[in-house]
């Protein structure tokens, strides 16, 4: 048995301490999310239970947790789609060598350096300027696709950049058009790395404050909803939708991991074999 060193542990022991900086607070707050309604935001609980839980569901005082997480999932889902609607076809595009193809990736991929009020401000600034009402479903759709979008383009286009040419070029020797050939033997080859870019784009944008905050409209989403009600009152129940949240969180990528698992099992027989 190898004995461990001092340097290895050390860093065991930094490991540690970085984990529980990370996931510390959210194991503060789903702990204080059984507080009692008798209780407050501090410890020792008061009577624990999951009243505030059931409050989640019900019409709060200050806030409208409801409908601030119906449009946020909504909005998630939108941007999930897109995103990998968009990425797709651009990492297809920016396989192949085309005239201003570097100065469009660079494009792209400056919208990750601009701070995220700034963008927020533009796209309400320019909303303003045309006569259009901002809202979570258009201006704010827009400003979080350039959040996510360079991410999912710079996945695709890694993917594209590893993907043998081979098969594509057996697929057109065999017969197959441009569509079949994606269809049948590109598609199913890169299926685990779209859904990657579609958790992206759901997490990013399910999350998304700063670049949402003054294009979101007259209805807030769920980060923007949280954000207001800390300024004004601030209960247990933001800790029950913070507990609520991280395992619907949770459940969402553990799906998309057992998706991607599948379709590299599916793709797994087929990408070993030669292509030639």
């Amino acid at each position: 048995m190898i004995k461990p060193s001092p340097l290895s542990r050390v860093l065991f022991v930094l490991l540690v301490l970085f984990l529980l900086f990370l996931y510390g607070p959210t194991l503060t707050i789903a702990i204080l999310s059984f507080q009692g309604p008798l209780g407050s935001l501090t410890f020792p609980l008061i009577e624990p239970g999951v009243h505030w839980f059931a409050q989640l569901f019900e019409v709060q005082r200050v806030g409208d947790i409801g409908g601030s997480l119906q449009r946020s999932l909504i909005l998630a889902v939108m941007v999930m789609i897109a995103n990998a609607a968009i990425a797709v076809p651009a990492g297809l595009a920016f396989r192949r060598n085309f005239r201003g193809g570097r100065i469009l990736f660079a494009l792209t991929i400056a919208s990750l350096i601009v701070p995220s009020v700034l963008v927020s401000l533009g796209i309400g600034l320019l909303y303003s300027q045309t006569g259009l009402s901002p809202a979570w479903y258009s201006s704010a759709f827009g400003a979080q696709l350039t959040w996510t979008l360079p991410f999912g383009v710079l996945i695709m286009v890694g993917v594209f950049a590893r993907l043998d040419k081979r098969y594509e070029e057996a697929a057109v020797d065999a017969g197959a058009t441009r569509w079949q050939t994606f269809r049948l033997v590109i598609f199913p080859m890169i299926l685990p790395n779209v859904v990657g870019v579609m958790l992206f784009g759901f997490t990013l944008s399910y999350d998304e404050l700063p670049r949402t905050v003054l294009t979101g409209g007259s209805y807030n989403t769920l980060p923007l909803e949280i954000y207001a009600m800390t300024n004004n009152v601030t209960t247990p129940v933001l800790y029950a939708l913070g507990t609520l949240t991280t395992l619907v969180s949770a459940i969402v990528i553990t799906i998309a991991l057992g998706l991607i698992r599948a379709a590299r099992r599916r793709v797994a027989p087929t990408s070993k074999e030669s292509p030639l």
